[in-house]
C-alpha cells in the first residue's frame, strides 16, 4: 500500500496502517444516537456489518457510553440490548464477574 499524503497520520515503526486516518471508509459504521430511531438504526446496521464480535461490542459499547454521559438513558437500553444480541447470536455467555466468585459460588455483596 503507497503512503498517503503528507499529513493524513502517523505511521507507527513497523507498520502498514496509519493512525487518524480511515483506510477504508466502505466499511465505516456512524455511531448516531441523537434519537432513539437514529440509535435503533445503528445498532441493526452493527448487527449486519461484518465485522469481528469485538469490534461490533466495541462499536456499541462506545455508544451506550457517550449516551450514559450525555443522560440518554434511552438510548444506553438500546445499546445494551443490542449487545446482548450479539452474544446471542454469536453463541457468547454474558457472565457477571461481580456476583460470582473464583469457586462459583455468589458472593457476598
Amino acid at each position: 500500500m503507497a503512503d498517503p499524503k503528507v499529513g493524513t497520520g502517523k505511521k507507527p515503526k513497523g507498520s502498514d496502517r496509519r493512525l487518524y486516518t480511515d483506510e477504508n471508509p466502505k466499511d465505516t459504521v456512524p455511531i448516531r444516537f441523537a434519537t432513539v430511531a437514529d440509535a435503533k438504526r445503528t445498532v441493526a446496521q452493527v448487527k449486519k456489518v461484518k465485522k469481528s464480535f469485538a469490534r461490533k461490542i466495541q462499536i456499541l459499547t462506545v455508544m451506550e457510553q457517550r449516551a450514559k454521559v450525555m443522560g440518554k438513558t434511552e438510548v444506553v437500553k438500546i445499546a445494551k440490548l443490542g449487545k446482548e444480541q450479539i452474544r446471542k447470536q454469536h453463541g457468547r455467555k454474558t457472565t457477571n464477574n461481580k456476583t460470582k466468585s473464583k469457586t462459583g459460588k455468589k458472593a457476598r455483596v
